[in-house]
């Protein structure tokens, strides 16, 4: 079954309990989109989310916002503005380490783009540590039980597409602490076979250990078609699968998400129209959990669906 037929699968027998806009205050003219997952930290809860005006690419901050209401967001004031994009967040080690995408230009015209990391115990304060391999998004960290961290990379390059057939791939390894996160380790870590298929691509969002002592990994599949006028559109979805780390197999790959889940919005071009680009999963007290997600690359949904690791086990909080 491919891809798409997957999707008809899916929309045909999904179970979408309750579907929302995220709603960010003290940014007013700036859209808010493909954010981290929500987090604790000192009492109170926040997201990094990304800043950009609707008719602009090449300008964008990552800031800290506070919720504030149910579904609503406050940006804080006087806290560190980052260059980047699409931010995530993982607790390692009682630090937050924050990381994004900086996109470096040469007059006006794409150069590279890496992942930037930042780690500390003060969001004021952040300090950068590290920098990922070139022309590499979606680099993506987990805490393991052993105290060692997982590591999930995505390389995306047309020697990939000649191999592999697929657009991407998603690798895994593990090292021993943070002092050890490089463009080098990232850049070597196996890759996890047989995810994508031809004409795909997608990429881990955030990574949770599970009871188990495997790895739950929340993330998107993508695949592009193109209509009778030649006019492409990317679908972006959310996507779930269990990873063994001892072996580097993967289970349990099933679409979690798509657009159609989320309420009804602008894209910020045509051809993000079907775009829901995953952010990650928390916990609900019922049981379920909350799927934040970027949508049309201009706002923030949170849709209320199934726990989708439940044959593996709970959730471990280290």
């Amino acid at each position: 079954m491919n891809l798409q037929e997957q999707r008809l699968q899916f929309e045909a027998t999904k179970r979408i309990y309750e579907s929302a806009k995220v709603d960010f205050r003290g940014v007013e003219g700036f859209d808010v989109y493909n954010p981290s997952i929500p987090f604790e930290w000192n009492g109170k809860r926040y997201m990094y989310g990304r800043v950009e005006k609707r008719q602009e690419w090449a300008r964008s901050w990552v800031r800290l916002f506070e919720q504030t209401g149910h579904d609503q967001w406050t940006l804080v004031q006087d806290t560190m503005i980052y260059q980047l994009e699409d931010p995530y967040v993982s607790i390692i080690g009682q630090q937050v380490v924050l990381g994004g995408t900086h996109v470096r230009f040469n007059q006006g015209k794409l150069d590279t783009y890496y992942g930037y990391f930042y780690k500390g115990d003060d969001l004021n304060d952040l300090l950068y540590f590290t920098t990922g391999p070139d022309y590499m998004k979606d680099i993506r960290l987990v805490q393991m039980a052993n105290g060692k961290i997982g590591v999930f990379s995505r390389p995306r390059n047309e020697e990939v597409r000649r191999l592999y057939g697929s657009e991407s791939l998603i690798g895994f390894t593990v090292i021993n602490s943070l002092d050890e996160l490089s463009s080098e380790v990232i850049e070597n870590a196996p890759h996890i076979a047989g995810l994508f298929q031809k004409g795909e691509w997608g990429g881990c969002n955030q990574a949770y250990l599970l009871e188990n002592g495997k790895v739950g990994v929340i993330g998107h599949i993508c695949y592009k078609t193109v209509d009778e006028k030649d006019e492409p559109t990317l679908t972006y979805m959310n996507m779930s699968f269990v990873l063994d780390p001892a072996t580097n197999q993967f289970e349990d790959l099933k679409i979690i998400g798509t657009r159609s889940c989320y309420p009804d919005g602008p894209a910020k071009k045509p051809d993000l129209t079907d775009c829901a680009f995953t952010s990650g999963i928390v916990m609900r007290a019922d049981g379920n959990v909350d799927l934040y997600s970027g949508i049309g690359d201009t706002e923030v949904g949170r849709i209320v669906i199934d726990y989708p690791f439940e044959n593996e086990g709970p959730i471990i909080t280290l």
